[in-house]
């Protein structure tokens, strides 16, 4: 049977051999020009706009940390002293501009819920889960709950509330008092005792602000509602949200109302308050104590974000104005620029505007931002997890910072101009950008040093690498829109992962009918072996094949690190040869069939050379192989030899030798008489030799009711069919007649 030709020797030497490194055909451009993919990076003192743009920000200065977990709230004084409700220790802390702190009060609950400095310059704090409020001295030092004046102690009212929320105070400096189960607001005056001011059926009144008309605005728990209260104590409802909670009130100069909301009703997104002796309540998320909002930080408990509402002076309708979906809003701050909202769980600072339009000006050191409270120094600013205090300045820093994320090419690339919107104005261009790159992920571990380089001229500097990032330094008045960075990849070779060879299938597309051969499956030995689930990657799903002896199938797996198109050639060589030809080329599929008589019986391997030629300008391209393991065709089927029959006590006494040139004869059927097939095995039983001899006996059939009698009822015929490995038969027979 002739072979394939051989490909010329300088042919197969170019075809085999890696050339020198290419360059990928394309220059390609990494582009980050969204919120989403700004938001990728890590901002200090500069603001990523919802519209895509970088500008100056808020200075963010950590001024303290606290020995403890959570601070839940801040109050400041006019003296410009912050004043921090703590859980875990429960305390109470003055902290000075200067960052120097000292402890005001100390509980034995869990933790200082809320924390507020009254008109007359007292700073009064409520704890959890006894539900006390406390009168403290500002200038005080270590007081503990053991000796400080208690005005407001829930068991002593008839309702027994179990949870103080939030406090406020009324122009006449009278206090109200937001407690949960029941929902309720106590009024207490100066010296006196806390009277029930409004009662809710809700589950909580969890915060409160008061308005220009000095009305009480209360937002609840449970439903999500808004009210406003008269102070007469009549409660009118602005606003039914589509959220659970609301979590922070804050009313403008203007009188305009702005709301925060979370949770989705009719679900309890929040584990039971882990309170002992106390009844468990689920309805906010800073009811969750110590643990539980560990836990709350991976934000899995409230999938549903947050929602701002703006509720304007007089009738105007309420109505949404920002929405998150990854940050959960304790605490709200007016401010000239916008409200500010404080959030978890990625220790987010937003600045949101009426027009919906908004701008993350802070990432804090922190999962939760849990508390404002505004200084002529600046904002302050509370978190949890851990519990600092921060402080941003009322205006632009005068410089911030944006480093952008690290960016992986796939492989060693050579960076080059980088495409750079300045915003409109003459101050668009104050800023300076920095590029570094490194061949390792972290930045930290041995990358190049930032070099500054000039937008949109030139290239940004660096030398070649995988990984790049870059960085930008602005001042007031300056705006960076979209960033993009051309860079070339380096050319790399394909690699082919793996290949595998199975004889007796043919690889088909077509869907089996009645009739068709057995349909099989053929898989990549890693999709068996590995436990990994490869069948998303390209070139890897099953590939469904039908039994067939005379055909080959060849399948394969590889990939590009440029992301090139491929094409494959299929070369094939004998046991005991040394040229490789060519059986097929130019295959874009991940596999082959062929027809096993294209070769002679034998032993052989297949080599697959993948090219990434599609992608690449002649004589750029670059090729990668690999060998299969051996595997044998075999088509021809067994020779027999010596066969002898005849009759020997009323049965076909049958000899015979089977002999393979290729694989071992594997077993033998007989049958008399066209009747039924019956397995024989060899003599020794073990069929596992090219040569095998089969030696036994064959009762005759009995008589078929109806059939037509035979001629010459002494003669029988016994046909022998023999097997080798790969199912090719030969069949021979032997006439026989008995002498009775």
């Amino acid at each position: 049977m002739p072979r394939f030709a051989v490909l010329p020797l300088f042919a197969a030497c170019m075809l085999f051999s890696f050339t020198p490194v290419a360059r990928a055909q394309g220059t390609r451009l990494w582009t980050e020009s969204t919120f989403e993919e700004f938001e990728r990076g890590t901002p200090s003192g500069v603001a990523i706009t919802s519209d895509g743009h970088l500008v100056p920000g808020p200075e963010s200065r950590a001024l303290f940390t606290t020995p403890s977990t959570y601070v839940w709230a801040v109050a400041t004084d006019r003296a410009g002293d912050a004043y921090l409700a703590t859980g875990t220790p429960a305390t109470v802390l003055r902290v000075g501009p200067d960052g120097r702190s000292t402890t005001l009060f100390t509980s034995h609950d869990m933790s200082v819920q809320t924390v507020r400095v009254g008109p007359d310059g007292s700073v009064y704090a409520a704890t959890l889960p006894s539900g006390k409020v406390y009168k403290l001295d500002a200038h005080g030092r270590n007081i503990t709950d053991d000796n400080a004046a208690v005005i407001f102690d829930p068991g002593s009212t008839p309702e027994k509330p179990k949870y103080v929320w939030d406090l406020a105070f009324d122009a006449q400096g009278r206090l109200y008092v937001a407690t949960g189960a029941p929902a309720a607001i106590y009024r207490v005056t100066h010296g006196g005792k806390p009277e029930l001011f409004f009662k809710s059926d809700d589950e909580h009144i969890r915060s409160l602000a008061f308005d220009k008309a000095g009305n009480l605005i209360a937002g609840s728990d449970g439903t999500g509602l808004i009210y406003r209260i008269d102070p007469a104590g009549k409660a009118f409802v602005l606003y039914d949200s589509p959220k659970k909670e609301i979590t922070s009130i804050v009313v403008a100069p203007d009188g305009t109302i702005y709301a925060a909301g979370v949770g989705d009703k009719g679900r309890n997104n929040l584990p039971p308050l882990p309170v002992t002796g106390q009844a468990t309540v689920t309805a906010t998320i800073t009811i969750v104590q110590p643990g539980s909002v560990q836990a709350f930080s991976g934000n899995t408990l409230i999938p549903e974000g947050s929602e701002l509402y703006e509720i304007p002076q007089g009738n105007g309708a309420p109505r949404r104005i920002w929405a998150g979906h990854d940050d959960i809003v304790y605490s709200l701050v007016w401010t000239p620029d916008g409200v500010l909202a404080a959030t978890g769980n990625r220790g987010r600072i937003y600045r949101i505007h009426d027009d919906g339009t908004f701008a993350d000006i802070a990432h804090l050191e922190a999962s939760q931002v849990t508390g404002f409270a505004d200084s002529p120094q600046g904002i302050y600013a509370g978190t949890a997890n851990a519990g600092k205090l921060y402080l941003l300045s009322h205006g632009e820093a005068p410089e911030g910072s944006y480093v952008s994320e690290v960016f992986d090419a796939g492989v060693f690339a050579q960076w080059g101009r980088a495409e750079v919107e300045v915003g409109a104005g003459p101050q668009g261009s104050a800023f300076q950008m920095y590029a570094r790159a490194g061949n390792i992920e972290n930045p930290q571990r041995a990358w190049g040093d930032w070099k500054e380089f000039t937008p949109n001229t030139g290239s940004v500097g660096t030398g070649s690498s995988r990984f790049m990032q870059w960085k930008v330094v602005e001042h007031p008045g300056s705006s960076v829109g979209s960033v993009g960075v051309n860079y070339l990849p380096v050319n790399l070779p394909p690699v082919v992962d793996e290949i595998v060879v199975v004889p007796g299938a043919r690889a088909t597309s077509m869907t089996q009918s009645p009739g068709q051969p057995q349909q099989i499956t053929i898989n990549l030995p890693s999709t068996q072996n590995s436990g990994i689930n490869y069948v998303q990657e390209p070139g890897r799903e099953p590939l469904s094949a039908v039994k067939d002896r005379s055909a080959v199938t060849v399948r394969w797996a590889a990939h590009d690190d440029n992301g090139d198109e491929l094409s494959f050639a299929l070369y094939y060589r004998g046991a005991g040869e040394r040229n490789w030809e060519l059986l097929r080329d130019h295959i874009r599929e991940r596999f082959y069939s062929f027809d096993a008589s294209q070769l002679p019986d034998g032993s052989y391997r297949v080599k697959l050379v993948a090219s990434d030629a599609p992608s690449h300008n002649p004589g750029e391209a670059l090729s990668g192989n690999r060998v299969s393991e051996e595997f044998l065709i075999d088509t021809t089927p067994p020779v027999v030899s010596g066969i002898e029959a005849h009759f020997v006590n009323g049965k076909i006494h049958a000899s015979l030798t089977a002999t393979d040139a290729t694989s071992p004869v594997s077993r033998a059927e007989y049958a008399v008489d066209a009747g039924r097939w019956h397995y024989v095995a060899p003599v020794g039983n073990i069929a596992d030799s090219l040569t095998e001899r089969f030696d036994f006996d064959a009762p005759l059939p009995p008589c078929r009711p109806g059939a037509v009698p035979p001629v010459d009822a002494s003669e029988h015929v016994i046909a022998i069919r023999v097997f080798d490995r790969y199912d090719n038969t030969v069949t021979v027979k032997a006439v026989v007649r008995s002498t009775q």
